[in-house]
């Protein structure tokens, strides 16, 4: 089935940041794909509100970080709809852990899902924007590719690697009209399932210039600016909205 909608996939779109999104470029309309691997009933909520925008909106629950089930919902997708215009690489996993500490294949999985998962979704829907010649990629990178933090190694290689991959797509596809941009959100308030993680944004206030913690929609905001026609000229950035924080 082809649409004439553009379409939107936005993975990790369950809650927060990736809820936001999903339901900005709705508001937008563009038809939306719900991406997930856990949270389905959240993710149903998400397609839910983009509903109401009177767009599509369909869940894809799969995990980003295996490349043979990014593949198979690729192809089932544009198959669906025509083509992917713009992909939005959300998802992530950020656990703690000692660099001399941390086992190998929990440093797989980290780079597998904050880093590859965005190469492999790239490849599979890259070419139908090329054949369009429009296309969004909007990478959520955080203030892990700005920083190392101790602690969290693995992520700051893997948020480092999707800014090097912002610049080198947006360079490598701009002229084929699609742009890549990345945002790099500070402490943003939201329900994050982990009390610890929450007291930890939280404890972040102090250090932002504007007195406060960040909203899913200031993110979303931004994604619907790049993503739209009068976003075109912007390529190749990353965009930091962080209320001022440096550290």
């Amino acid at each position: 089935m082809t649409n004439e909608r553009k379409t939107a996939f936005i993975s990790g779109a369950g809650r927060n940041i990736g809820r936001a999104i999903a339901v900005s470029l709705a508001r937008d309309g563009f038809n939306v794909v719900v991406n997930g691997s856990t949270f389905g009933a959240a993710c149903e909520e998400t397609a839910a509100q983009a509903r109401a925008h009177g767009v599509d909106a369909k869940v894809a629950m799969a995990d980003v970080g295996d490349p043979a089930k990014i593949k198979k919902i690729g192809a089932g997708l544009i198959e669906e709809f025509g083509a992917i215009d713009v992909l939005v690489n959300n998802a992530a996993i950020r656990p703690f852990a000692p660099f001399l500490e941390m086992p190998e294949d929990q440093w797989d999985r980290v780079l597998s899902v904050d880093l590859h998962a965005a190469i492999h979704l790239s490849r599979a829907f890259l070419p139908g924007m090329v054949e369009r010649g429009w296309g969004r990629i909007v990478n959520l990178t955080g203030m892990n590719a700005m920083h190392g933090y101790n602690g969290r190694a693995a992520v700051s290689v893997s948020k480092h690697g999707l800014w090097g991959l912002t610049k080198a797509l947006g360079k490598e596809f701009g002229g084929k009209g699609v742009t890549v941009n990345a945002i790099s959100p500070g402490p943003i308030d939201g329900d994050y399932g982990d009390e610890e993680l929450g007291s930890h944004i939280q404890s972040q206030v102090k250090l932002i210039p504007v007195g406060h913690l960040g909203e899913p929609r200031h993110i979303s905001s931004l994604t619907s600016y790049l993503c739209s026609d009068d976003g075109g000229f912007v390529n190749c950035q990353m965009i930091a909205c962080n209320g001022g924080t440096q550290t």
